[in-house]
C-alpha cells in the first residue's frame, strides 16, 4: 500500500507514471519510497514530515545548492511541493578506499565553493529550517564566532535549560566558550558551503556506473558555516573509512593547525540538538566538551 497522493505527485513532478512503490526506511520524520517509473528510471520519494513546515523546500534548496558546487555527488532533484520531494534514487554500495578518497576531495571542493555569509540559507531555502526533527534558524551573520554562538549553540542551550534537561550551572562553560570562539585558529575563515547535518547516515555509499562505488550526500541542512563543523559531525557517530576521507580532504584543502583539538567545539551544535531531541545524556556530553575545550585556551 503506497502513501496517499504518491502516484499523483510522482507523475506531476517527473512527467512519468509510477509503478508500485517500495517502502524504504525513511528518516526520523517522514515516509520514503523507491518508485520505478514507466520510462525505466528509479526515483526516491519522501513525504512531508508532520509538523515541520517548509522542510521539503529547505531540503530541495539544500540539494540544489550543494550540486551547484560541481564537486560532491548529490541526488538530482526532480521536483518538490508541499507534500513530496522527488529525487534520483541511488542504489546502495559498499565503502571502498577509492570512494572514500574521492569523497574527501569532493567535500573539500564543495566547501570551497563558499557561501555569501556564515549562517546564510541556500538560495531559495527558508530561513526557518530543520536539522532532523529540531528547528534550525538560518540568518546571515558577519562572522563565524557570532553565528555559531548565537544561532547554533545558544538557542539549544536555552531550550535545554528551560526544559530542565541542562542545569544552569552546566550551561555556564558553554556560554563562556562561545565568548572565546574568536580566539580559535581558523575562526576568521570565509564561510564554507556546508552540508549541515553530515553524520554517517547522510553519507550514502552508492553504486555508480559500471558498478563502481561513490559517495552521495543526502538529507542536507545546508547553510554557510565553518568547514570544520561538517568534518566534526562525520566523527560524531563514526563514518566508514573516515581516516581516508580526512586525509584526502586535507591533501585537497589543508585545515588550520590543530583542527583535531577543535573537533569537540564543532560537535557542540549536534550534541545540543541531540540533547533537545533525545535527552540529558547528550546535554551532559556537551557540557563536558565545553569544559574540556576551555582548558585549552
Amino acid at each position: 500500500m503506497s502513501h496517499p497522493g504518491l502516484a499523483e505527485a510522482v507523475a506531476e513532478l517527473t512527467g512519468a507514471e509510477a509503478a508500485e512503490p517500495r517502502r524504504l526506511g525513511g528518516g526520523d520524520a517522514s515516509a520514503a519510497y523507491e518508485v520505478r517509473l514507466d520510462d525505466g528510471r528509479s526515483v526516491f520519494a519522501k513525504a512531508a514530515p508532520l509538523n515541520m513546515p517548509h522542510a521539503l523546500r529547505a531540503e530541495a534548496a539544500s540539494l540544489r545548492w550543494l550540486a551547484e558546487a560541481g564537486a560532491a555527488r548529490v541526488p538530482e532533484v526532480f521536483g518538490e511541493d508541499e507534500q513530496w520531494l522527488i529525487t534520483e534514487h541511488v542504489a546502495e554500495g559498499s565503502p571502498t578506499a577509492e570512494a572514500a578518497a574521492e569523497f574527501g576531495r569532493a567535500l573539500a571542493r564543495t566547501h570551497a565553493a563558499g557561501a555569501t555569509a556564515h549562517g546564510c540559507p541556500p538560495p531559495g531555502g527558508p530561513r526557518d529550517a530543520w536539522i532532523g526533527l529540531a528547528p534550525m534558524r538560518n540568518e546571515p551573520v558577519a562572522d563565524w564566532p557570532t553565528f555559531y554562538g548565537t544561532l547554533r549553540v545558544e538557542p539549544y542551550v536555552r531550550r535545554l535549560v528551560d526544559a530542565g534537561t541542562l542545569h544552569r550551572s552546566e550551561a555556564e562553560p558553554i556560554t563562556e566558550l562561545c565568548e572565546r570562539l574568536g580566539e580559535l585558529p581558523g575562526a576568521d575563515e570565509a564561510p564554507a558551503r556546508l552540508h549541515g547535518d553530515l553524520w554517517s547516515g547522510n553519507v550514502h555509499w552508492g553504486r555508480g556506473p559500471e558498478d563502481t562505488t561513490h559517495v552521495w550526500l543526502i538529507d542536507p541542512a545546508a547553510h554557510g558555516g565553518h568547514r570544520e563543523t561538517d568534518l566534526a559531525m562525520l566523527r560524531l557517530f563514526g563514518c566508514p573509512r573516515l581516516d581516508q576521507v580526512l586525509a584526502a580532504y586535507e591533501a585537497e584543502t589543508p585545515l588550520a593547525p590543530g583542527w583535531h583539538e577543535r573537533v569537540g567545539i564543532h560537535q557542540l551544535f549536534p550534541l545540543l540538538v541531540h540533547g533537545v531531541l533525545f535527552g540529558r545524556g547528550f546535554a551532559r556530553q556537551a557540557h563536558s566538551v565545553a569544559r574540556e575545550a576551555l582548558r585549552s585556551f
